[in-house]
């Protein structure tokens, strides 16, 4: 494989992480009052994020690979979101899947056209807002068939007086 091929599969890039810390325990620092957690808090619960699984129903332009790119955009930024990078690949002979990687986490869709489908995904943590992308998804595909679940990741895993 050439190193063409390396990067498109996004081995060997830069991302400007470092390698994990495995030198001692983790848990401590959870506690730490310096650390701006950006756990969210709300109805007495403390969690990681909210994550949100989204079906367009009865959508159009679902098979336009531009115009998904741009509704991840349009998401990002009504979300209040931050943008790393957006993927997407057109199937053949329709369909598209995607991703935007995002300082927040991700949004996704992979999309059935030739039934008006796109199953997306819109995980985000801090102050993000996922919720407003339901109406971005109706708006770019002309449809008020938003159907949603929400997921709170990591509810439960740290109480509200320990991630203060």
């Amino acid at each position: 494989m050439d190193s063409a091929n390396l990067f498109q599969l996004g081995t060997g890039l830069e991302t400007g992480a470092h390698a994990e810390d495995t030198s001692g325990p983790h848990v401590p620092a959870l506690f730490d009052e310096t650390r701006d957690d950006h756990f969210i808090r709300r109805d007495g619960d403390v969690f990681a994020g909210t994550h949100l699984i989204l079906e367009v129903v009865n959508g159009h332009g679902l098979d336009d690979e531009t115009r998904i790119q741009q509704a991840f955009r349009d998401c990002v930024t009504d979300c209040g979101a931050t943008l790393l990078h957006i993927h997407t690949h057109k199937f053949s002979p329709q369909g598209v899947s995607g991703v935007a990687v995002l300082a927040e986490s991700h949004i996704s869709v992979h999309t059935w056209p030739e039934i008006g489908y796109g199953a997306f995904d819109v995980f985000m943590c801090g102050d993000a807002d996922p919720w407003r992308a339901v109406a971005v998804l109706k708006r770019h595909f002309h449809t008020e068939n938003v159907r949603v679940k929400e997921l709170r990741r990591g509810s439960g895993l740290v109480s509200d007086h320990a991630a203060a």
